[in-house]
């Protein structure tokens, strides 16, 4: 199957930012075979690209997609607030539908903002039959992902093996498993140990959250001690590590991911991104929970921009939404519009109002200006999830449907409007 997106402003991430008026992106079965102007159309499927900015996929490195029906119910408190008013009062009411539903809106709401691939870190876990759902939401709703599995942080304790092994079986072309640790700052190392084994033998990747606490006060250390440091991890947050801890992650080869919206609303300490780049540490950029944030990674890589006191240019910006998430997520083949690598790819109107003007700098105008609302046309390998502005691949009013009666169950006390 060939298809030719035809005629844009095409900018591409890696190794470089690069810009390329009216060019053409040509995809055969699902993968970019050609990027350039005036490729031939013969047999192929045409997307009309002109007036439009044609840029690879946003990856979110970390999302709790299960947490949609509780959106902005995290807002008004810390992290402390979080964990007793959205994990424990509201997580503990869900069953497996409530997970279905969440997924499938929250992955849909990532596809109509440009996010094409999303590491959905499910800690609402009561057993396999909890990912089952989730899984089976991420694959309808056309998505790539990343889909950790473990337990919730209120319950602690190490992965399950058989269940882990059960969710590892689960993975397809689309989408992937890893093991999500409670890690060593919420748990003891044994327990860490154990989940490090377990991943280790099923050849995943780690994803945990980090940050100096009540257990330990360095926590990348207690790894490197024990023998656990490994590059195929992704630490979240790490917003009160030292640099020595920091400075550990980077030698070792995994990366940070960053949620600046979530981690300034729940007190977690300083923006960090401008630290991590300074001492080489690698990062992509994550929205975390809807609970308390915006979920599109627009408003995210303006945040960025904007606390990192100049540290960032824009392009570096829009390098950190795709091509170091890719990266990060060990997805070698996603990220930029490099040959051979699969066609997740956004298509903007350039002609919309807030976007006027920028033809000037088109990649300052994406990363300061574009939202939602902009993302007009988005492909997951080569396959159009959504196409002229409306989603393809599951009704969104059935999705929305389910949601809301889940949210029905999970606050039984409120009155809807």
């Amino acid at each position: 199957m060939r298809m030719l997106v035809q005629g844009g402003l095409v900018i591409d991430t890696a190794p470089e930012v690069v810009v390329r008026p009216e060019t053409d992106v040509l995809i055969e079965d699902g993968r970019i075979a050609a990027v350039g102007p005036g490729l031939s159309a013969y047999g192929a499927e045409v997307i009309d690209a002109r007036g439009r900015i044609v840029l690879p996929g946003f990856v979110d490195t970390h999302r709790h997609l299960w947490q949609t029906a509780l959106r902005g119910i995290g807002a008004a408190g810390d992290l402390g607030f979080y964990f007793d008013k959205v994990m424990q009062a509201r997580g503990t009411r869900y069953r497996p539908e409530d997970v279905a539903a969440s997924n499938l809106v929250g992955a849909l709401e990532c596809l109509d903002g440009g996010i094409t691939t999303v590491q959905d870190y499910s800690h609402v876990q009561g057993s396999a039959t909890f990912a089952e759902a989730a899984i089976d939401a991420l694959d309808r709703s056309g998505i790539r992902a990343v889909f950790g599995f473990g337990p919730s942080p209120l319950v602690g304790g190490p992965v399950d093996p058989l269940e882990m092994r059960r969710v590892a079986a689960l993975a397809s072309d689309r989408i992937t498993i890893a093991l999500a640790s409670t890690g060593p700052a919420y748990a003891p190392l044994d327990v860490v140990q154990a989940d490090w084994a377990l991943a280790a033998s099923l050849g995943l990747p780690i994803v945990t959250h980090i940050d100096r606490s009540h257990l330990t006060e360095t926590p990348i250390t207690d790894l490197s001690s024990a023998g656990l440091l490994r590059p195929d991890t992704v630490y979240v947050h790490g917003n009160n590590l030292s640099d020595v801890e920091l400075k550990l992650i980077a030698e070792s080869g995994a990366s940070v991911s960053v949620t600046p919206a979530v981690e300034s609303r729940l007190e977690m300490g300083a923006p960090t991104a401008a630290r991590l780049k300074a001492l080489g540490v690698p990062l992509s950029l994550g929205i975390d929970t809807v609970t308390s944030a915006a979920g599109d990674m627009f408003s995210t890589m303006q945040q960025i921009l904007a606390l990192g006191h100049n540290a960032f240019t824009t392009a570096e910006v829009l390098q950190l939404a795709t091509i170091a998430g890719a990266q990060a997520l060990n997805l070698p083949d996603i990220g930029s519009l490099a040959l051979g690598n699969q066609a997740d790819l956004i298509l903007l109107r350039a002609t919309d109002l807030n976007l006027a003007g920028g033809f000037q700098d088109p990649v300052a105008t994406v990363v300061t200006s574009a939202h939602p609302g902009n993302v007009e046309t988005v492909l997951v390998g080569g396959a159009v999830v959504k196409r002229n502005g409306h989603l393809q691949t599951t009704p969104p009013q059935a999705a929305l449907t389910a949601l809301t009666t889940s949210t029905t169950h999970l606050f039984p006390h409120v009155v809807s409007a």
